[in-house]
């Protein structure tokens, strides 16, 4: 029996986009801080169950910081992918980004890292495959994950 293949990041990666519409915006005219986190969770929950073909639950959110603001007809671009695997947790990276249809122009907005928990039929955490990171890049952000997990371990336990 052939073992199954290592899944690498790019196995998991989803390329999002959004068009900010009037419905999606503030009294300024810019995208709700709401709704990019929504369309920010689906992206990274796309990312999760297209590593682990299951269910994945949001289990955290870290820090979301808003550098620029999004306007309405702009574009959002989210980039979701998988850092790493743990047990039954796994962290997804998302970035995104604004594109002015008009200039071409795209600037960096935002960053986020979930954590997400792979579940079976009955609402049970399973473990999640491990992933191999290929690139710099990707070696990088999964080295990275490990140090945002240990703080996430920190914190829960001061809660």
């Amino acid at each position: 029996m052939a073992r199954p293949r290592m899944l690498t990041v790019s196995d998991s990666e989803v390329q999002m986009v959004q068009l900010v519409l009037p419905t999606d915006t503030n009294r300024l005219g810019n995208l709700l801080g709401g709704r990019l986190m929504e369309w920010i969770d689906i992206a990274a929950a796309i990312a999760a169950s297209r590593h682990t073909h299951r269910v994945c639950v949001t289990a955290s959110v870290d820090e979301l910081n808003f550098h620029h603001p999004i306007s309405q007809g702009d574009v959002v671009i989210l980039q979701a992918s998988v850092n790493r695997v743990f047990r039954t947790s796994l962290e997804v990276g998302v970035r995104v980004s604004r594109e002015n249809l008009l200039t071409g122009d795209r600037l960096y907005t935002n960053a986020a890292y979930l954590t997400f928990v792979a579940i079976d039929d009955d609402g049970k955490p399973v473990p999640a495959p491990p992933i191999r990171p290929v690139t710099k890049e990707q070696k990088r952000r999964f080295a990275d994950a490990a140090r945002r997990r240990r703080l996430r371990l920190v914190h829960r336990k001061r809660a």
